[in-house]
């Protein structure tokens, strides 16, 4: 009885471990998590775009560029949000162009520019 006690307890361990690295990092191309680049000119500081796995999106220290949803369409990342500066809100959508994902980095391109983001590692 002990032994399948002991069974049924790393069974759950290990789906409890399993789920949360999944929610942590999601599949190695997923796009859903955290992610960040340097700020220009600010080697120390961090910026960049929250993916939920609901379509909600968020801006990483980015006060005056809210982002609020995103979704996926071919390889096109479309966000929303709202840019927020000089006493008025104003609604936007960008569309980018996912050049590369892998499990840490993601590129987009945004007209002629490159942009190379690395995944928020889990804390």
């Amino acid at each position: 009885m002990k032994l399948i006690t002991r069974a049924i307890c790393a069974a759950a361990i290990c789906a409890v471990a399993t789920a949360t690295l999944t929610l942590c990092v999601g599949k190695n191309t997923d796009i859903e998590g955290r992610w960040v680049q340097p700020v220009p000119g600010q080697p120390d500081a961090w910026q960049g775009i929250a993916l939920e796995p609901d379509g909600k999106a968020s801006s990483i220290n980015m006060a005056t560029l809210a982002y609020d949803t995103w979704t996926i369409e071919g390889n096109r990342l479309i966000l929303g949000g709202k840019s927020i500066g000089n006493g008025q809100t104003i609604d936007f959508s960008d569309t980018l162009v996912v050049v590369r994902l892998s499990a840490d980095t993601m590129v987009l391109r945004m007209d002629a520019m490159d942009l190379e983001y690395t995944r928020e590692k889990c804390q």
